[in-house]
């Protein structure tokens, strides 16, 4: 077995989703992983990491519209917004996402499904960047 490490630092433009996927896939290549698991773990309260639809953008819309609505901002119920009214909302949709994921490496490919993709997902308006860690497990 062999162990790897790295991490990556996604720039984001404020809210949304930033496909990952490719930036992934070219770690595992990079080290030459045939057969293991890569996980992956985002360093923030205020942005997560989901595997979703990456064919159709209209999925990806969607996603980011939804966490509007169950994550408003400007809630008179907030107490948290010493950063600003995005920040209690930002945490509740990290909370709700997730911070990490870990995805089997086959034949020398993350396994993913046939329209699956792995996004970072910015829940502050204002451009971050974030460092997503990388670690992956090789079995030769």
């Amino acid at each position: 077995m062999e162990w790897h490490k790295r991490t990556l630092e996604v720039h984001t433009s404020g809210k949304g989703m930033v496909k990952i996927t490719a930036e992934l896939e070219n770690a595992v290549r990079q080290w030459g992983v045939e057969e293991g698991i890569l996980h992956i773990f985002i360093q923030h309260t205020s942005a997560s990491i989901v595997a979703s639809e990456s064919y159709d953008p209209s999925a990806q819309q969607d996603l980011e519209a939804y966490m509007e609505h169950i994550a408003p901002e400007n809630q008179t119920y907030y107490r948290h917004t010493l950063e600003g009214s995005d920040d209690s909302p930002s945490h509740i949709r990290s909370m709700l996402t997730n911070t990490s994921l870990s995805i089997p490496i086959d034949e020398g490919k993350l396994n993913l499904g046939t329209w699956q993709g792995i996004f970072l997902f910015e829940h502050r308006r204002r451009p971050h960047r974030r460092k997503v860690l990388l670690r992956c497990l090789s079995v030769r």
